[in-house]
């Protein structure tokens, strides 16, 4: 008996094909932080986590911003997302992280932009908008822009992390 989707299927398998292998995300081990959204990843390089925006290790006027949206502790907001970044790199040194380069693929001081995958599967750029260490880098348009806006809603109407 002869299938009439035949044609179909054999259209989507000739599109698949043409489209040529499917690249995996490059992987390696974090090995610094620069501090709360920038890593060092060995055999990849610098990465700016794509989304994301923590404290400076410095006071300076970018603070406005987290005080502008609710940041009350000062204490909080200089030690909150590169300590948070410290425990993951104690947590997972020695393992790979994957990173999704996105967008841009380079900011204009170079590094690579990414989203940092860590071993058990959990977006790093995710999980410190989560636990309220970082606030959602508005400036620019990104894919997971809408449910990191939604993240760090949920943060702060729950006071964690940087606005408690």
């Amino acid at each position: 008996m002869f299938c009439s989707c035949r044609p179909l299927l054999l259209c989507i398998i000739s599109i698949i094909l043409s489209a040529g292998p499917v690249m995996a995300a490059p992987s390696g081990t974090i090995t610094w932080i620069y501090d709360g959204d920038t890593i060092k990843v060995k055999n990849i390089g610098i990465v700016r986590l794509i989304g994301v925006d923590c404290p400076e290790k410095k006071e300076n006027s970018r603070d406005r911003k987290f005080i502008r949206l609710g940041c009350k502790n000062r204490r909080v907001l200089r030690r909150s997302a590169r300590d948070t970044l410290k425990t993951f790199i104690r947590r997972y040194k020695g393992q790979r992280v994957r990173v999704e380069v996105g967008g841009d693929k380079r900011d204009h001081y170079g590094r690579v932009l990414g989203y940092v995958w860590l071993p058990n599967g959990t977006m790093l750029n995710r999980l410190l908008l989560k636990e309220g260490r970082a606030m959602v880098y508005r400036r620019f348009d990104f894919k997971h822009k809408r449910e990191f806006l939604r993240l760090e809603r949920q943060a702060r109407r729950h006071h964690v992390g940087l606005w408690h």
